[in-house]
């Protein structure tokens, strides 16, 4: 390989003081970028030959403690020339640099996770402020009864694979300038189990697992908010071969409610009072969610202002203590008048004075106060 000019550290994109799995990891995104098996870029290969050569001096702390003292000329006066390579696979080179394939999974039999899976669940509000169970109606991969989840008929026994000898994987040894090759793979007779089934299970045909449909009974907590997921550990389909199982999310949707909006753990509502209401006082019904209260509105109440009901908003998600429910009032303006009406507002208004209305805080005050 021809040796290089540039800084090793530069070609991998690390530190001086990176470590070695920062090293490590550096060169794993490159050579999975620039490997000619995976890379059309014209300097791919000659990139690809430097970061090799970078990482074969950084990941050895002899050459790197030369390196950094002496650089490129250090190293040439100690001895030290970058080997030839030839490329073989990208999964070979991981393999001849860190004993692992591409994926950095070790040798012996698989037994795979299962995989999760998604529900949803819907519920209204008044719900998410209690809590309350559901039972929720999924399909399942479970173990086979039958054969315990082993595949084989009962009374029989899966068998060693003789191409793996029940390790699970195949190495191939090859031999270069940069010394021996060991690639890794599945074993493609037992497909990474370790074991052949000669007599299949009838009921599961083989497959250790079975489609089940089942009821899970999920507890959804007071105070969720919509959109949250609840994780059920191991409710998910069995892994193969007795493999763990994964796991079931479970997505929270909250119906929206007629008359509260929440906000965080606080809701927010409206109340409307009549011209006549809000000038003269009124007693009025206003919905939480602990039912109808009724608040008692003073003479000359304004539109946009404000009333705080502490603890009367969602309670406190794996806390304690509850939001406040925020009212803002709404005066509704009479659109449709009789003479007579007209005639009594209109004589009302030739009374009025500058007492009659408060100039105190605007209506946009008012607004923005009630989301503060």
């Amino acid at each position: 390989m021809a040796t290089t000019g540039r800084d090793y550290y530069e070609i991998l994109g690390v530190s001086r003081s990176a470590t070695e799995a920062d090293i490590k990891r550096a060169f794993r995104r490159l050579a999975r970028e620039l490997h000619p098996d995976v890379s059309a870029e014209p300097d791919a290969e000659e990139r690809f030959r430097e970061a090799v050569a970078a990482y074969e001096v950084l990941s050895k702390s002899e050459t790197r403690g030369l390196y950094d003292r002496f650089g490129h000329a250090g190293l040439q006066s100690g001895g030290f020339r970058p080997t030839a390579f030839d490329f073989g696979s990208l999964a070979d080179i991981f393999s001849a640099f860190f004993g692992e394939d591409a994926f950095g999974v070790a040798g012996g039999p698989r037994r795979g996770r299962g995989s999760d899976i998604a529900a949803e669940v819907e519920i209204e509000l008044e719900e998410a402020a209690t809590g309350i169970k559901r039972e929720l109606p999924v399909q399942v991969a479970r173990a086979c009864e039958e054969c315990g989840g082993s595949g084989a008929e009962p009374g029989t026994t899966a068998v060693t694979c003789p191409d793996c000898r029940g390790s699970g994987r195949i190495e191939r040894v090859s031999r270069t300038s940069l010394g021996d090759f060991v690639s890794s793979q599945s074993c493609p007779r037992c497909g990474g189990a370790g074991r052949i089934v000669e007599h299949p299970c009838a009921r599961c045909e083989g497959a250790g697992r079975v489609l089940d449909e089942r009821a899970l009974e999920v507890e959804i907590p007071a105070g969720i908010h919509d959109g949250q997921r609840i994780r059920l550990s191991g409710e998910g389909h069995a892994g193969p071969v007795g493999g763990q199982s994964g796991d079931l999310y479970v997505l929270v949707r909250i119906r929206p409610h007629e008359r509260l909006v929440r906000e965080g753990d606080d809701l927010f509502s409206t109340v409307d009072l009549t011209m006549t209401q809000a000038a003269l006082g009124a007693k009025v019904q206003v919905a939480t969610l602990d039912g109808e209260v009724e608040l008692e509105f003073e003479p000359g109440t304004q539109p946009g202002e404000l009333r705080v009901l502490r603890g009367r908003g969602m309670p406190v998600l794996q806390g304690f203590g509850r939001g406040d429910q925020r009212v803002l009032v709404n005066v509704a303006v009479p659109h449709q008048l009789t003479d007579e009406q007209r005639n009594l507002l209109g004589e009302f208004e030739r009374l009025a004075t500058e007492k009659t209305y408060r100039s105190d805080e605007g209506f946009f005050e008012k607004l923005k106060s009630a989301f503060r």
